[in-house]
């Protein structure tokens, strides 16, 4: 039986995917897409052009008035019927995710559910659409309010989490009766394709999801904010691309929602529960094999369980099988591409110089792009690891034992996606998850994230909320009419 990928090359499914037609690249361009975990090819994808995603504009303004006047509930039935094509075919496309990105393969299985997740919300959620109605203050008029889809959205994921990054934005702008381009990363193209053709056959007309893999990213994206067609841009990604975009989008004001770059504080407490904060550790610091923005990236514990803390994580961490993630046994998979595996490497070179290296710290030798779990106890307060976002399988821990100064410590960044608490007194926990900058505060767990809660950051880690009916809202335009009914 053949594999999705098998399948996607042999039916041509490798193009752009373009008003419903599968499309070579304008200029003939193509994506050299490998494993991370073996550096072999892996497929050939079309790469488009900047007017490759003019093309992908226009097909989706097209599409567009028809999808907007499609009823609620039509809508939400396609969106039910391609959370159970991508529920049946979940293996298939956990074993392509790991095959592109090389998270290991029960990760890309946890990845898969996740993500279809988010296309059953917002098949609920497409018909919830309401307005309002009410009298004026002044009694002079009728106010009336009603939510309209934005119109033309373009899309921009990322490569860590291929699948739900793109049904992450896609659910809530089809349920808003939106049209979309997506432009996923050039490390993970294989997956959105998959996905577009999940899409298809769950009966979205042509022009209401489009894909556009892209090798040069930038220019792409850039002739897409230019078109006056498109009112939306959503993001995933860096701060730093971040900030390009929306200068970019700025130009012709268009709606913006971004979720950027982390740099999540994880606080253990003195009276934490050890063995649930190793758990929570392990949960924040290793999805993905810390390939997230929603990883722990600084590890404040209280000095009087800091060892305790560090040898039992350290023993946590080391413990962790190390391969590629199509192994079963595999926990613990390579990083994206050699540039990231050297990024990480420098980090904690620089780090553990003027600290302990409890366990690993290098990267194994041979194929692919591996680099061991890694614990460094009592970091310098001025090291770069800290104020990087790691995006590796490496925790940092900081000593404190004053707890507003370990607050200050903790929002002393320019993030603010998520942050970490660890404490026997959960009353406290929420006193100090109010304090904490950032968008979302864990207490007590080590993965908060759901499709019916709002993701998002503060500070530069993002504008706007993906998931819960704040995601609806991002691809709305509430409208007021006032009459004299």
């Amino acid at each position: 039986m053949a594999t999705m990928l098998e399948r996607l090359i042999a039916t041509g499914r490798t193009g752009l995917f373009i008003g419903g037609e599968w499309l070579p690249a304008s200029d003939g361009a193509t994506i050299d897409v490998v494993d991370p975990a073996t550096e072999e090819h892996l497929a050939d994808v079309a790469s488009g052009s900047p007017d490759d995603g003019v093309r992908a504009v226009e097909a989706a303004a097209v599409a567009a008035p028809a999808w907007a006047e499609t009823a609620p509930r039509r809508r939400s039935e396609v969106l039910r019927r391609a959370f159970e094509l991508v529920i049946e075919r979940q293996g298939e496309f956990a074993e392509l995710i790991t095959r592109e990105n090389g998270k290991a393969l029960a990760d890309a299985v946890g990845e898969v559910r996740y993500a279809a997740e988010f296309l059953r919300w917002f098949a609920e959620e497409a018909v919830r659409v309401r307005g309002e109605t009410y009298r004026s203050p002044a009694g002079d008029k009728r106010v009336t309010v009603v939510y309209q889809p934005v119109g033309v959205s373009v899309l921009v994921t990322p490569w860590n989490f291929p699948i739900a990054m793109g049904t992450r934005k896609i659910g809530p702008a089809l349920a808003a009766g939106c049209t979309v381009v997506m432009k996923p990363a050039s490390d993970t193209p294989l997956v959105s394709l998959a996905l577009a053709e999940v899409f298809e056959e769950a009966g979205c007309p042509p022009g209401v999801v489009n894909v556009v893999p892209a090798h040069r990213s930038g220019p792409v994206v850039k002739s897409m904010l230019a078109d006056p067609r498109v009112r939306k841009l959503s993001f995933t990604g860096s701060t730093e691309t971040g900030r390009l975009l929306l200068a970019q989008a700025a130009k012709r004001v268009i709606n913006v929602s971004m979720e950027l770059g982390g740099n999540a504080p994880f606080l253990v407490l003195s009276d934490a529960d050890l063995d649930q904060a190793v758990e929570g550790a392990i949960q924040a610091k290793m999805r993905n094999s810390g390939e997230a923005c929603t990883a722990a990236n600084r590890f404040y514990v209280h000095d009087t369980v800091a060892d305790e803390f560090a040898d039992r994580l350290a023993a946590a961490m080391g413990s962790l099988t190390v391969g590629p993630g199509m192994d079963k046994n595999t926990e613990v998979g390579p990083l994206i591409n050699g540039p990231s595996r050297d990024k990480v490497a420098e980090l904690v070179e620089d780090a553990a110089s003027d600290a302990v290296l409890m366990t690993g710290g290098t990267a194994p030798a041979g194929k692919g792009f591996f680099y061991l779990p890694t614990v460094i106890k009592d970091v310098a307060h001025d090291a770069g690891i800290l104020s990087s976002e790691i995006f590796g399988p490496v925790a940092a821990l900081v000593r404190f034992d004053d707890l507003d100064d370990v607050i200050r410590q903790a929002n002393d960044t320019e993030m603010g996606l998520i942050s970490y608490v660890f404490t026997g007194d959960e009353a406290a926990g929420m006193r100090i998850a109010e304090r904490l900058e950032a968008g979302m505060v864990a207490v007590n767990r080590g993965i908060i994230s759901d499709p019916a809660t709002p993701f998002g950051g503060v500070k530069q880690s993002g504008i706007g909320r993906e998931g819960s009916y704040h995601g609806l809202a991002e691809f709305q335009e509430p409208k007021y009419i006032g009459s004299n009914w």
